[in-house]
């Protein structure tokens, strides 16, 4: 498997892996999430989940050599997915990504020597980002951050006078929202830090300055347009806006 090859030495570098390797595994199960489950067929032999280290996925078979060079996903993930609600099997699959997202990065921590506080470190910086599952789930907790010191550009279908960040309980028709008005400083300053605590639902980070987001008028979470492939431009034509997960589900259904 690709990886196998690949060694990062430094807590820095393990933890870049283990985001790459996250954001794949994330993708599959939410923006890639069709595609995902095509090749999960169940006639095939026993499959896993493979988040690479560039950001990407794929559905494999395991390693062949005994014992494999880093540690092996969950085996037969594709066995289940016709016996179990979709959401129930992809919430196990995320489950089992999550462990092995951190089984192979503290297996690179004891191949080159990290000490106890080194271990401490890495767990810590992968502990601030929401797990797989919570992703998966829409269960990841809101993170708090610093204040930015401008306002995103959002999509949202707040309304327009609202004070605070858009949220999905403010959702309406229209999908994309220019940048709010601009208040007192206090005002700001609270409208700003509610921005600071919403994920996206696709890769689970917080949202920068001047970036774009989107929200889906189905299971009102929010995203990156990046992460969806969403545009402000093609946002303005959208008058319902469903995510993939939700499109892929509504379709099958």
């Amino acid at each position: 498997m690709e990886g196998a090859s690949y060694n990062p030495r430094t807590v820095e570098e393990v933890f870049k892996d283990f985001k790459g390797r996250r954001a794949g595994m994330i993708k599959a199960l939410t923006s890639d999430v069709e595609s995902f489950y095509q090749q999960c067929d169940p006639d095939k032999e026993n499959l896993c989940l493979y988040g690479l280290p560039n950001e990407t996925w794929e559905v494999n078979l395991p390693a062949e050599e005994v014992p494999p060079e880093l540690p092996e996903p969950a085996l037969g993930i594709n066995f289940a997915r016709d016996g179990m609600q979709e959401k129930d099997w992809l919430s196990l699959v995320a489950v089992h990504s999550d462990a092995w997202s951190l089984a192979v990065a503290f297996y690179f921590g004891a191949r080159f020597g990290f000490d106890k506080h080194d271990r401490k470190r890495l767990f810590q910086m992968m502990n601030e980002l929401p797990t797989i599952f919570e992703i998966v789930t829409g269960t990841a907790k809101k993170q708090p951050r610093e204040k930015p010191s401008a306002t995103p550009n959002s999509s949202s279908k707040s309304k327009s006078s609202s004070k605070t960040q858009p949220k999905p309980s403010d959702s309406q028709t229209k999908p994309l929202k220019m940048q709010p008005p601009k208040e007192d400083e206090d005002s700001r300053d609270e409208e700003e830090e509610e921005q600071g605590l919403t994920l996206c639902g696709a890769c689970g980070e917080n949202y920068a300055n001047d970036e774009f987001w989107i929200c889906c008028d189905i299971c009102e979470r929010w995203f990156h347009g990046k992460c969806v492939k969403i545009t402000p431009a093609r946002a303005e034509h959208i008058k319902q806006y469903k995510c993939p997960a939700c499109s892929n589900k509504r379709a099958r259904v």
